[in-house]
């Protein structure tokens, strides 16, 4: 235990091999996360102000937008100061906040397609029963379930971060991440680990749950031509949404706990920002493209500004 100290900064080494290239990666990071907000944006307000789109399918889209927004700013800000900074350093306090908000963001994510898929399985597969099932009531509950688990189950895994004892300050990473922190103790991380085991679980549960929905949807639409229209159309950006998203964060996962670290720094950089480049600029087009009402009111502004 002779090399324990008090850790009150890390250092994010990520970035080193980009900084040649730092005013070209800055331009484009700026460029592209404004291009998240404005989109992410645009698509919560059209949904907000309209109110046919006043759904449950679009509310939820609207929730998958503001999460987007809410995982994004935990990186895109503190990753554009660091390119231009000399030193890519992180206080342990704002170390563990964006830890807690990407690994929060993720499985709230993962959460919110859960409960879109449960809505679509509703909507065709037991339609009559739909509005009786899916009231605002329930509603509220399903979107509270997908935000306060995850953040009150990283709130203790945070908490239990925060009481380890460090070996190391420096993080391989472009950003903190709470189990390359649990990495760096000398200290038992047993609980550390046992709550990580069980959260694990809870979100493989989550995609079990989604695997089912989809069977029954499949199932269901196989003998009805209507239901198979509503599955094209309804169903196949989720789809699209939670493969991206399950692909990315799996691939991420995977690597950062069994990885080789022989890979280029830069390769190693673009799997671990995947989940927070893809998913958040890609939600909203495809939504937008896909369903007809936000389509639709998206030709309706632009029609009306050429008059």
């Amino acid at each position: 235990m002779d090399n324990v100290s008090v850790v009150r900064v890390f250092t994010l080494s990520g970035i080193n091999e980009t900084m040649n290239y730092r005013i070209a990666i800055f331009s484009l990071t700026l460029l592209y996360y404004c291009m998240i907000l404005f989109f992410n944006i645009s698509l919560i307000i059209i949904i907000i102000l309209d109110e046919n789109l006043h759904e449950p399918m679009y509310i939820l889209l609207c929730s998958v937008c503001i999460n987007g927004l809410y995982g994004t700013t935990g990186f895109y800000p503190k990753f554009l100061l660091d390119v231009l900074s000399s030193s890519q350093q992180i206080s342990y306090e704002g170390c563990l906040l964006q830890a807690f908000v990407m690994y929060s963001f993720a499985c709230s994510e993962l959460s919110i397609l859960a409960v879109m898929a449960y809505d679509r399985y509703l909507a065709i597969c037991r339609p009559l029963h739909y509005h009786s099932f899916m009231n605002k009531r329930r509603l509220s509950q399903l979107i509270c379930f997908s935000w306060l688990t995850p953040f009150c189950i990283f709130s203790i895994s945070i908490i239990l971060t925060s009481t380890l004892k460090l070996c190391g300050s420096k993080l391989q990473k472009l950003f903190c991440v709470n189990w390359m922190i649990v990495k760096l103790a000398c200290s038992d991380t047993v609980s550390s680990d046992v709550l990580s085991y069980a959260t694990t679980m809870i979100y493989v549960f989550h995609g079990f749950f989604i695997i089912w929905t989809y069977m029954h949807l499949i199932k269901t639409c196989v003998k009805s031509k209507d239901d198979r229209v509503k599955f094209m159309q309804t169903c196949v950006p989720h789809i699209v949404s939670l493969l991206t998203f399950l692909v990315v964060i799996v691939f991420d996962l995977m690597y950062m706990r069994f990885g080789s670290t022989n890979l280029p720094q830069s390769i190693q950089n673009f799997i671990a920002i995947e989940f927070l480049l893809i998913p958040p600029m890609m939600n909203p087009l495809i939504y937008g493209f896909k369903l007809a009402k936000v389509r639709n009111r998206i030709v309706g502004l632009f029609n009306v500004r050429k008059k």
